[in-house]
């Protein structure tokens, strides 16, 4: 079980552990022409209307291409992206992320108010009671994640689809982060934490 560590500490683990390599190179302009099958479940210009698919507006394409590699691989597993994946060529995940990296994330949800104080606790400072690590020392302080690392955009994320991914984190279902971190994070948190937390997210600007 992973430890509380003061941010500044889980700050440099999150660079230490990053993966190494270059951003995606590719063509927005492309990667437009080949979002045809991507509008229905992620909205035109990534902006999902579906609680349980992400937004991919704003994110950061080295992400984006490394998640569409894992589906392709299997390393990360749905039945949907899973099949989208294994067509698609080095180019064409350079393409779309590149075109979803320069959208703008439109959304409008709110942190639920029943929520708000823990989550805010818990996504700045952690809770060293219970060992869950802060989550803006490595998304920031307002979810905009860090894209030389490939730390993913969060914010304005929806709550529904950020609980779903930090519970296949804590049960070992999704597999895709760096040296287990998001899964050593997602172990010591409750339903109580992640719900509130994903709430929090789901608010920032």
């Amino acid at each position: 079980m992973m430890k509380f560590q003061p941010m500044i500490l889980v700050s440099a683990a999150c660079v230490l552990f990053a993966h190494a390599g270059a951003a995606a190179e590719g063509s927005a302009a492309a990667g437009q022409s080949k979002t045809a099958t991507c509008v229905a479940c992620h909205g035109a210009g990534g902006n999902s209307a579906n609680p349980e698919w992400p937004s991919l507006a704003g994110q950061h394409d080295k992400y984006v291409v490394q998640q569409l590699e894992a589906f392709k691989s299997g390393a990360r597993q749905d039945p949907l992206m899973s099949a989208m994946a294994v067509p698609l060529s080095a180019q064409d995940m350079a393409d779309l992320a590149a075109y979803y990296s320069e959208q703008t994330l439109t959304t409008n949800l709110e942190a639920d108010p029943a929520k708000l104080s823990l989550g805010q606790r818990l996504y700045r400072g952690g809770d060293a009671t219970t060992g869950v690590t802060a989550c803006a020392a490595c998304h920031g302080p307002r979810g905009e994640g860090n894209p030389s690392a490939a730390y993913p955009r969060i914010g304005g994320q929806h709550a529904a689809y950020i609980a779903k991914q930090l519970r296949a984190y804590r049960a070992g279902t999704r597999q895709t982060d760096a040296n287990q971190m998001m899964r050593n994070v997602a172990h010591t948190m409750s339903d109580e934490q992640i719900d509130a937390v994903a709430s929090y997210v789901q608010g920032l600007r």
